[in-house]
């Protein structure tokens, strides 16, 4: 059985980066936030669920309705939740599938910003947490989304503080612009051979 990495950390931590670079060395990632995007549209569960909830005018053939989704998810904490329960338990579903077609791979990762809040640390063995100053993640994020600083803290403040993501992590690899990434992950892989 493969050892599953779980790659979390928050908006514009460098997630992405972490995850590229370990696919480099060969190391499968599923990136749940993509698989998640695609199981919306296509799993037969999630669009039932999706539809009892919000009406039939949450779908248009295949495509979503995100401001829909959008304006019911971001009212309430509570509303969160309800869609994450529809949709998280078929994303590990899926995410299980996908370990067990992942054939001679000694690890794998996911990548989820939300790994811990989604319940996923039950699903991995090690929890890596990026880690980057909160005014570089801002930064970072305002350039790749080309979104507004309010917007970004918005969803910095919506998603679990680094402190208490910290308390899950089994490792924690540094992404501030000056720690070299490469020798961090290659101490990562280092320690699971010891596992």
């Amino acid at each position: 059985m493969a050892i599953k990495i779980g790659i979390t950390g928050g908006i514009g931590s460098g997630k992405s980066i972490v995850s590229h670079l370990l696919q480099v060395m060969g190391i499968p990632v599923y990136i749940s936030d993509a698989e998640a995007k695609r199981l919306i549209c296509s799993d037969p569960f999630i669009r039932k669920g999706l539809q009892a909830l919000l009406g039939k005018d949450i779908y248009s053939g295949n495509t979503l309705n995100k401001q829909l989704l959008a304006s019911y998810l971001f009212a309430s904490p509570e509303h969160a939740q309800i869609i994450n329960g529809i949709i998280h338990p078929r994303v590990k579903e899926n995410f299980r599938q996908w370990v067990h077609h992942q054939n001679n791979t000694r690890v794998v990762g996911i990548e989820s910003a939300i790994l811990v809040e989604a319940g996923f640390t039950d699903e991995v063995d090690v929890v890596v947490m990026i880690y980057a100053p909160e005014e570089l993640r801002i930064s970072r994020a305002i350039r790749r989304d080309t979104s507004s600083r309010e917007l970004i803290e918005k969803r910095i403040q919506s998603q679990m503080n680094d402190e208490k993501k910290r308390e899950y992590a089994d490792f924690v690899i540094i992404n501030d612009d000056k720690t070299p990434l490469i020798p961090q992950i290659l101490n990562l892989m280092k320690s699971l051979r010891g596992t």
